[in-house]
């Protein structure tokens, strides 16, 4: 069904490890444009520039967080090279955990200390339950998962904010 939505938009169709190897290149051109002062030319599988400059600079020192979701060891090995941050989209907290030592271990091949990847996670919000979430949110915090991204279903009750507030976030620190 996507496919047919690209192709009706006229838009190229790309496989997963396109998809991948692109993103890998974007964030070296990204980091190189936030950060060199000079222009730059890049030739490389995905992206060709010439006389590359970004200006403004961004105000962030050396550069804005990157963060890249996604569970795939492809995508793992992205971030292993690129990200400050990581988001899993939820899941088994034992494949979570078992990700999350996959990418150690990329971290490691590369020589980066894995510790300087913020690991994120989403969890869905049980509105009727909130004892299930956080479960979940303890659980994630102690599976290495300080940054927690919380979904919340539609439709929202009254003052959500202040509902995930009391009943969520304050009561699970």
């Amino acid at each position: 069904m996507a496919r047919r939505e690209y192709d009706a938009h006229g838009l190229p169709y790309h496989d997963a490890a396109y998809a991948v190897g692109s993103l890998a290149e974007a964030c070296t051109v990204i980091r190189r444009l936030w950060t060199e002062t000079e222009p730059f030319d890049f030739d490389g599988t995905y992206v060709h520039l010439t006389g590359a400059f970004g200006n403004p600079k961004p105000i962030q020192r050396p550069h804005p967080p990157i963060l890249i979701g996604g569970r795939s060891a492809p995508v793992l090995r992205v971030v292993a090279e690129h990200a400050d941050l990581w988001n899993i989209p939820g899941g088994d907290i034992d494949d979570v955990m078992s990700r999350s030592a996959l990418l150690d271990r990329y971290c490691a091949e590369i020589g980066r200390d894995p510790a300087s990847v913020t690991r994120s996670i989403h969890l869905p919000v049980s509105y009727g339950q909130p004892g299930i979430t956080r479960d979940a949110i303890g659980e994630a915090i102690g599976a290495g998962f300080p940054h927690i991204v919380l979904g919340l279903p539609a439709p929202y009750p009254a003052h959500v904010a202040r509902w995930v507030t009391d009943e969520l976030i304050t009561t699970s620190a």
